[in-house]
């Protein structure tokens, strides 16, 4: 159980890095944190205007997700741990970008690390979510609900493709969190007031 533990805390402290914070004190922005939604992530640091630092802030968090996944899939096979490790290890690094502890626990809503994560466990399951939040958006462009969505349907994507308790499990629990996080936005939606790209609150 050491080497599982170890790993889960080392996918935490990965996602404990906020690129939203680290990319806007390099562009010399305000911290996202304090203006517009309050929530460290890449729409957010979109509304300075830099689409760069933003693009960047999406890429950080998707890579960091990715990376926890990936060492944590290169571990067990490398220790002989169970198959279940990487999903597990999964929700460390989705809760460490919800709760970094580098950040005062002040973290995102976790949407594009979720997609690194889930293009790590399989990137057809990744790939659908993807497809899933795109032609929401077409249709709404409104983002929230493109993320809930696709939150939504991957424990449903999980089973379908893979059959893996452990993972749809996995999955279940991550549109848990990301609806969790998501409850103003959800409140908003059921109110008719959430902004959409092109229209203002």
């Amino acid at each position: 159980m050491l080497p599982i533990l170890l790993i889960l805390i080392a996918a935490y402290l990965i996602g404990s890095v906020s690129f939203a914070v680290l990319v806007s004190r390099l562009y010399g922005l305000p911290d996202p944190r304090s203006f517009g939604s309050g929530n460290p992530g890449a729409t957010n640091v979109l509304r300075t205007g830099r689409k760069s630092a933003a693009a960047l802030t999406l890429a950080g968090d998707a890579a960091k997700g990715a990376l926890a996944v990936l060492l944590a899939t290169w571990a067990a096979r490398a220790h002989g741990l169970p198959d279940w490790t990487p999903a597990l290890a999964a929700l460390a690094v989705f809760a460490g970008h919800i709760w970094p502890v580098f950040f005062h626990f002040r973290g995102g809503k976790g949407v594009a690390t979720a997609l690194g994560v889930l293009l790590a466990l399989n990137p057809w399951l990744g790939l659908a979510c993807l497809v899933t939040w795109l032609a929401v958006f077409a249709i709404g462009r409104i983002s929230s609900l493109s993320a809930l969505t696709a939150a939504g349907l991957a424990p449903l994507y999980a089973w379908l493709l893979t059959r893996d308790a452990a993972l749809s499990g996995a999955m279940l629990a991550l549109a848990v969190l990301v609806f969790w996080r998501h409850q103003a936005n959800i409140r908003k939606l059921l109110r008719g007031e959430e902004a959409g790209f092109g229209r203002k609150t």
